[in-house]
């Protein structure tokens, strides 16, 4: 099993990151709150877990243990594989699912790509004794949505995680603030976004 990667950033994707380790470049799967915390050239720990499948071996990064912890809880859930897992971990912190699943947030958990009513009453139900309590205590998940759409803060975050200016983040969101819904899923949007810096 592979617990951890090491070593220097060799290049940050739109889904993925590129690590360096003693030579050898391994790419992971990473939600893009993972990837915004990354810097080509600098060194990097991520927590990390390989998927095997017949077909394919697809090894997926994390910024911490907890995160980590969560996606493979996650797949435990009846109907939830390791895309659909990190999904989920792409709309919501390990805390804020959480929150979800204590307070029976079925609105949160939909936010999620793949993620439709039914889907969210069987997160809760498989998941309510088995993530914890949140860190942070619970606390009104609807006031900081009512800021602007659920993407918008990862997003951002990304972008500037892979060497875009704050100010070109900005530009680029509110572009793509016309073409996406309030509830669209990370990923999408923030290929949305790396299009229109590309023309830009």
């Amino acid at each position: 099993m592979i617990a951890y990667v090491r070593g220097s950033v060799a290049s940050v994707g739109a889904g993925t990151a590129v690590v360096d380790v003693g030579g050898i470049g391994l790419e992971l799967q990473c939600a893009p709150g993972t990837l915004a915390g990354l810097r080509v050239g600098h060194p990097a720990t991520l927590a990390a877990t390989l998927v095997v499948r017949e077909d394919s071996l697809t090894l997926y990064g994390f910024a911490d243990e907890d995160e980590r912890s969560v996606f493979e809880i996650l797949q435990t859930v009846t109907g939830v594989g390791p895309r659909l897992a990190q999904s989920v971990l792409t709309a919501l912190s390990p805390d804020a699912l959480r929150r979800a699943v204590v307070t029976e947030d079925l609105t949160a958990l939909m936010k999620v790509s793949g993620v439709g009513r039914k889907g969210a009453q069987r997160l809760v139900l498989e998941l309510k004794d088995r993530l914890g309590s949140p860190v942070g205590g619970i606390v009104d998940l609807g006031s900081s949505a009512s800021s602007g759409p659920a993407w918008e803060g990862q997003v951002r975050e990304a972008l500037i995680g892979l060497g875009w200016s704050p100010r070109e983040a900005d530009a680029a969101v509110a572009v793509v603030a016309d073409e996406a819904e309030p509830d669209a899923d990370v990923s999408t949007v923030l290929r949305l976004a790396l299009r229109s810096l590309d023309r830009a």
